[in-house]
C-alpha cells in the first residue's frame, strides 16, 4: 500500500472534499493544494464561511428552502405571488428556478421523490406540510416542477391524488424541446414529450 506524503490533517481534508459531488480524490487533492497555496485569500475565508454556515444555516419550516433565517427570504418577501406553490424535489431545483427568474410565487421542497429502489416512501417526504399549504384559502394553483424521471412522474401522480380534494388547479411544467435545441441532438423521450405537449400556433 502506497503511503501518502501529506500529513493526517491534510489527508482528512482531502478525504472530506472527495465526498462532495463532482469531486473525486484527485480533484480534491488539487483543490486542497490550491487552498493551501492561497491560505490567506481562500482557505481562511472558506473556513470562516463554513463555520458561519454550521452555526446559522437552517431549513425554512414553511417551504424547506435553506437560509440563515426562518421563514426564508423567499417566503418572507412581500412581493411574491401567494396564490401559487411550485413543488420541487430539492433545494437545488428551487435555486435553478430562481436563477431563471421565470417564477415569482412560493415554493415547496419535497426533499426527494418516491422511489421503491431507494426505499423512499411518502412519510420520508415533506407531504404533510404541502397538503396543509395547498388547502390555504389564498392558494389557487400547485405547480409540479419535478424531474422527468420515472420516480419524478410517479411522485407527480401521487401528489395529484393527494391534492385531488383540495380546491386548487394542479399543473405540471411542460416537457420537450429546450430553447435553442436542435431536434437532431435530442433524445427520443424528449422528442416524444415535445410532440405530446404540442399546442396551437
Amino acid at each position: 500500500m502506497a503511503h501518502s506524503s501529506a500529513g493526517a490533517e491534510i489527508e482528512r481534508l482531502i478525504t472530506l472534499l472527495a465526498r462532495l459531488p463532482g469531486l473525486g480524490p484527485r480533484s480534491a487533492r488539487r483543490a486542497v493544494l490550491h487552498l493551501i497555496r492561497k491560505k490567506d485569500a481562500l482557505l481562511v475565508p472558506l473556513a470562516d464561511a463554513l463555520g458561519m454556515a454550521v452555526e446559522n444555516v437552517t431549513n425554512c419550516s414553511a417551504c424547506g428552502n435553506i437560509d440563515v433565517r426562518d421563514p426564508c427570504a423567499i417566503c418572507a418577501a412581500p412581493g411574491r405571488d401567494i396564490h401559487s406553490i411550485c413543488v420541487v424535489e430539492q433545494v437545488g431545483d428551487l435555486w435553478a428556478l430562481e436563477r431563471a427568474g421565470a417564477y415569482r410565487g412560493r415554493y415547496h421542497v419535497l426533499g426527494g421523490v418516491l422511489s421503491a429502489i431507494d426505499g423512499i416512501r411518502p412519510e420520508d417526504l415533506r407531504l404533510g406540510t404541502l397538503s396543509q399549504r395547498a388547502r390555504e384559502p389564498h392558494v389557487t394553483e400547485v405547480i409540479l416542477a419535478l424531474n422527468a424521471t420515472v420516480d419524478g412522474q410517479t411522485t407527480a401522480h401521487y401528489l395529484s391524488d393527494l391534492l385531488s380534494d383540495a380546491d386548487v388547479r394542479i399543473t405540471t411544467i411542460a416537457r420537450g424541446v429546450p430553447v435553442g435545441g436542435e431536434l437532431d441532438y435530442l433524445d427520443d423521450g424528449t422528442l416524444t414529450a415535445a410532440l405530446k405537449a404540442r399546442k396551437n400556433l
